[in-house]
């Protein structure tokens, strides 16, 4: 299919429409100017409320230079701050990059180089790592205190105006570009998939510097609800917002889930608000979606399947059996087409997918399939209409010549008792060239497993004797991305 037909076909179906972040605020506040947009500790903003912060917010960027197609470097928590300034960027017709706020000086400024950010928002501690382009937000948002003018251009659907980083688990991250039409068109065709409405109350736990957070405001701001904040993800102080402010509908992780499963902090709090929960950010073992299904059980829990590059790609919904929300990632957002490759690997196409990597064509160009497939490197099954991630391609562990997908038994190992997180990766091998070596944090520290206790409980559960791991490190906690992904390639075998 053409580039001219494909666009046709995307916008017959309203799959991508002329979506900007500008617009849809000035919607909800010619029709909501008083309802809630933010939600924050003891403070709530008005649509009108964050209107007038953006422009001034606007105003102080332009001041410092910032135009149409500028990148700006955001490095914030999730606070109010991050959120105005987001809207203020787009509003110039620039480019927000987000930064994650774990990354300290090499990190942000090889972020900062490769993303050629004209300057960055950041906290007041934090200006130095930024050498002189890094700007406080109270410092930008008083820059003059006058608002920025109806004379200035607004930015079209099909202007870029987000830089992401993929994670980068196993490689190097890599710029991924999005247009409004992409990530807001997936996320207003696919808030009403998740039952969300005006009158809902969305939180995110994990990090809006990260798509899945972004995700949640795009979702939110599709139908004009409120976003209630989380600055940091602690499992006392998620039931504790959940409890105060009352939110409808949580975006979290598995690793959040457990967290707070191993904290008490179902049974401290009250989250019977909720009306929905996404369960994302790595695979979910279905006992720990079953938990946490029993622990709310006025909630509709779901999972979702996503990537920097496409944002939403499955998600369960609502209605749907609960038994497929506990064992896959969904059906396909609308407009988004799924396939399995001859090796198990999924790829996609759709109106939300990226084009290429930024600076990056060879990378971009090993990332289709000769007909214009994505691949994701992610592998999966078909259970009808569903489909399940069992894990990533790049994690497969070669012993011997069989191919041993680390997914199956770290799901496992999750579940022993003593264990809060696994992680099974390759060590060299002078006969088989890998075997597996395990990765084990504990749920308390002063009661230790040993690797023979490990393998007896695995092989109760009827293991294959290959895919057992012949060695355990104990680590006191995960190298963890900000959606508390394990980071693989930090796991270092002791000699």
């Amino acid at each position: 299919m053409h580039r001219d037909e494909r666009e046709a076909r995307y916008r017959a179906h309203g799959w991508w429409a002329d979506d900007t972040l500008t617009r849809w605020l000035a919607r909800h506040v010619r029709e909501r100017p008083d309802a809630p947009a933010l939600a924050f500790q003891d403070t709530v903003l008005s649509w009108k409320d964050v209107e007038r912060r953006v422009l001034l917010v606007a105003a102080g960027l332009r001041a410092r230079g910032v135009g149409p197609g500028d990148v700006v470097a955001v490095q914030l928590p999730n606070t109010p701050e991050f959120i105005l300034g987001y809207l203020a960027i787009a509003h110039l017709g620039a480019v927000t990059c987000t930064l994650h706020m774990p990354y300290r000086g090499a990190e942000v400024q090889a972020l900062m180089r490769h993303s050629g950010a004209r300057l960055a928002i950041c906290l007041p501690q934090s200006k130095e790592m930024f050498q002189g382009r890094g700007f406080a937000f109270a410092d930008i948002e008083n820059e003059n205190g006058e608002p920025l003018g109806s004379d200035f251009g607004e930015p079209g659907p099909s202007d870029p105006f987000l830089l992401l980083y993929t994670s980068g688990t196993t490689a190097a991250p890599k710029g991924v570009v999005h247009s409004y039409r992409t990530m807001l068109g997936n996320g207003r065709v696919s808030a009403p998939e998740h039952g969300l409405h005006e009158k809902s109350r969305v939180l995110c736990a994990a990090p809006l510097s990260h798509l899945y957070g972004l995700y949640s405001l795009h979702c939110a701001w599709a139908v004009g609800a409120c976003t209630v904040l989380l600055p940091a993800f602690k499992p006392d102080e998620l039931g504790s917002t959940v409890e105060n402010l009352k939110p409808t509908a949580l975006w979290t992780a598995p690793a959040h889930v457990a967290a707070c499963r191993a904290a008490g902090a179902f049974e401290r709090y009250d989250w019977s608000s909720l009306e929905l929960a996404i369960v994302s950010g790595s695979i979910a073992p279905p006992a720990l979606v079953r938990y946490f299904a029993e622990k709310l059980p006025r909630c509709a829990v779901t999972q979702l399947w996503g990537m920097t590059e496409l944002q939403a790609g499955l998600y369960t919904r609502p209605g749907d059996p609960f038994e497929m929300s506990a064992t896959s990632a969904g059906r396909p957002s609308p407009g988004t087409e799924v396939r399995l490759s001859s090796q198990g690997e999924l790829e996609v196409r759709g109106p939300s997918l990226f084009s290429g990597y930024l600076n990056d064509p060879t990378e971009a160009a090993k990332a289709f399939a000769a007909d214009g497939w994505f691949r994701t490197g992610d592998l999966g099954e078909a259970r009808g209409k569903y489909f399940a991630i069992t894990g990533r391609s790049k994690d497969l562990i070669n012993r011997g010549g069989v191919k041993i997908n680390p997914a199956d038994v770290e799901m496992l190992l999750d579940s022993h008792p003593k264990v809060l997180q696994s992680a099974l990766v390759p060590m060299p091998d002078p006969v088989l060239g890998e075997k597996a070596c395990a990765f084990v944090s504990l749920k308390n520290p002063a009661d230790p497993v040993s690797l023979e206790e490990l393998v007896t409980y695995l092989m109760s559960k009827e293991i294959a004797k290959n895919k057992l791991p012949e060695r355990l490190v104990i680590v006191a906690e995960m190298p963890l991305t900000p959606t508390r992904k394990i980071i693989k390639s930090r796991l270092r075998i002791p000699d």
